[in-house]
């Protein structure tokens, strides 16, 4: 049995997309033993996502969590530009960014390179499982797996069921994310399913408050970390995330859920000025 077995991880791994998200996914199955193919769009792409899952590996190695050396764990790592290399995995994981349609057609395209019984699995944050698998030929080998930024740290994934995913592979997705040392929230498709709609809700209302002059960014997320114990607070969680992105959710669900999700006048206006969060430097707060 391989080490990847024993920690009921798959022993062969694809992520699409090497980006923040899917970086920190491949990270997450590499230190579990798996070997971990990430398809990317071009060299340039695919240099960078190499850069920052071994970086992240190299990480965990300082902190005692990966036994090195590290050469020897990049071993398992592959950064390809063919979708093809995905037909060996046993499942396959969809990282690229959070649009209708590049989803659709990159989920159709890996689709068509997997074996039989292979799970395929988006990790959209808010689009319907239900809805980019009546895409798919197997819709039954498709569910959500939804993992948070950043996935090293993090120990959630939100496992979302379509309509008609099989449910032994949604066991299976419980037992891999035990395997991750994460804990497993399953939930039945629907509009940003439990965390995006919730989180999302929360930053909206915290936008709105800074916007009304109720208090500053920093005294609402006080008031959150200090009064009921989140992590990190509703407006800083959106800096992390992106301003962009939680733009994009936000339309989303406004548009399925109501105008209760509209995004506030502030988000748009900070977008449009280039501040959208940790990676420009500058959203509700400045960053080194």
């Amino acid at each position: 049995m391989s080490s990847a077995e024993s920690a009921m991880v798959p022993a062969r791994v694809g992520v699409l997309g090497g980006g923040r998200m899917g970086a920190g996914i491949a990270h997450a199955f590499l230190i579990k033993g798996a070997e971990v193919v990430v398809v990317e769009r071009d060299e340039a792409a695919a240099a960078a996502a190499r850069e920052r899952v071994s970086a992240s590996a190299a990480a965990s190695i300082e902190r005692g969590v990966l036994e090195g050396p590290l050469e020897q764990v990049l071993d398992r790592l592959t950064v390809s530009l063919e979708r093809r290399d995905f037909a060996d995995r046993e499942l396959v994981i969809e990282a690229v960014p959070e649009d209708w349609e590049l989803k659709v057609s990159s989920l159709k395209d890996v689709e068509r390179h997997l074996g039989d019984g292979v799970v395929l699995a988006s990790n959209t944050s808010s689009l319907s499982v239900t809805g980019l698998s009546a895409e798919l030929v197997h819709p039954e080998n498709f569910l959500g797996l939804h993992f948070f930024n950043p996935v090293p740290a993090s120990a959630l994934i939100e496992v979302v069921v379509g309509a008609q995913t099989a449910p032994e592979w949604v066991a299976a997705a419980r037992a891999w994310t035990a395997g991750l040392g994460k804990t497993a929230v399953v939930v039945n498709d629907a509009p940003g399913f439990a965390s995006s709609r919730l989180g999302v809700a929360i930053a909206l209302e915290a936008m709105r408050m800074v916007e009304e002059g109720v208090a500053t960014a920093e005294d609402i997320d006080n008031a959150m970390v200090l009064g009921y114990k989140h992590p990190t607070g509703p407006l800083k969680t959106t800096d992390i995330v992106g301003l962009d992105v939680r733009l994009g959710i936000a339309e989303y669900l406004a548009s399925t859920l109501g105008e209760r999700f509209d995004p506030p006048q502030i988000l748009r206006d900070k977008i449009a000025a280039g501040e959208l969060g940790r990676k420009t430097g500058q959203g509700f707060f400045t960053w080194n």
